[in-house]
């Protein structure tokens, strides 16, 4: 009866199946937890979105409001001055703080020889691109308004978008020339390219599409950045006339006058209060704001994704 009772119990499982079947079951959990967690975040970012678009694209949309000046209509009158002062801005910040990324990447990831010289440099540039927007802002109008004399200009304000974007500008560019795949930079070497003409013809070809997409992506967080203009390029709009002369005030191209941003724009207004209809009209600037950066992310993809397809086909 004891050997009948035993052929009829079941057969003890194998330790490995359970280790495998607790596994997959870890393996499910996480990733619908994660699964959820990224849904969470996606119908958040595109509920605010939304919400900031649909509040004010009606607004937006209005061609006496994006391009009119604010003494031509009542309570907040238009954004035109703004609009050209944030784009403005952000061309002076490229022009140069672009070149200066550029041979910085190129000298930490080909010419600078490993030690503490290098290693306190990539800290630095770590540190400054983490660093508070508002904390570049006060920099900037102690050393550029202040201690240079400046004053409230547009040159002050790119000065300071500058700083804030080196950093950013390094890395990426940094992490788009160490991305080029090894070969190539030992066939270079091989066909007897100094490291110079290697960089100029292997590697920034090869690393530009990354390059653009980051440079795209970098001037949109410029463009809406608010701290850091507050405190260099002035919180006024000034009446903007093209005929007027170059060193006038009045002139969009002098880059000593004082300039309000769109995004410095929403922050006045809701703080001075002053402004009857500011709801609507700083609606309608934050609309104009998201729609511009939402445009930047779309055009570095498309950039990027169109040279990779020319070069790759090359």
């Amino acid at each position: 009866m004891a050997e009948a009772t035993k052929t009829q119990q079941a057969p003890e499982v194998d330790p490995r199946v359970k280790s495998v079947s607790r596994a997959r079951t870890q393996d499910h959990v996480a990733t619908g937890i994660l699964w959820g967690i990224a849904i969470c975040i996606i119908v958040l970012v595109i509920a605010t979105i939304g919400y900031i678009v649909l509040s004010g694209i009606g607004k937006a949309l209005d061609p006496s409001f994006l391009f009119g000046k604010p003494e031509q209509f009542k309570a907040g009158g238009g954004i035109g001055p703004e609009l050209f002062n944030s784009f403005y801005l952000l061309l002076l910040t490229l022009l140069i703080s672009l070149p200066i990324s550029l041979g910085g990447a190129i000298f930490l990831t080909q010419y600078a020889p490993p030690g503490r010289f290098t290693n306190i440099a990539k800290t630095a540039i770590e540190t400054l691109s983490s660093l508070p927007s508002i904390v570049v802002g006060l920099f900037g109008m102690l050393f550029f308004v202040l201690r240079f004399g400046w004053g409230f200009s547009i040159l002050s304000g790119a000065l300071a978008l500058t700083m804030f974007n080196i950093p950013i500008l390094v890395r990426t560019i940094q992490q788009a020339i160490e991305q080029v795949p090894r070969d190539q930079r030992d066939a270079a070497v091989a066909l007897g390219l100094t490291r110079w003409e290697a960089t100029c013809n292997i590697l920034l070809p090869r690393a530009m599409p990354a390059i653009i997409t980051g440079t795209i992506i970098s001037a949109g967080r410029v463009f809406g950045e608010a701290a850091a203009l507050i405190y260099t390029a002035g919180q006024s709009a000034p009446a903007l006339n093209w005929a007027a002369p170059i060193w006038s005030k009045a002139n969009p191209l002098n880059v000593m006058r004082p300039a309000e941003t769109l995004a410095v724009h929403i922050w006045k207004i809701n703080s001075e209060g002053v402004v009857p209809d500011l709801v609507v009209v700083s609606a309608g600037t934050a609309a104009v704001l998201m729609i511009c950066i939402l445009l930047f992310n779309l055009l570095a993809r498309v950039i990027g994704r169109a040279l990779t397809r020319k070069m790759t086909a090359e």
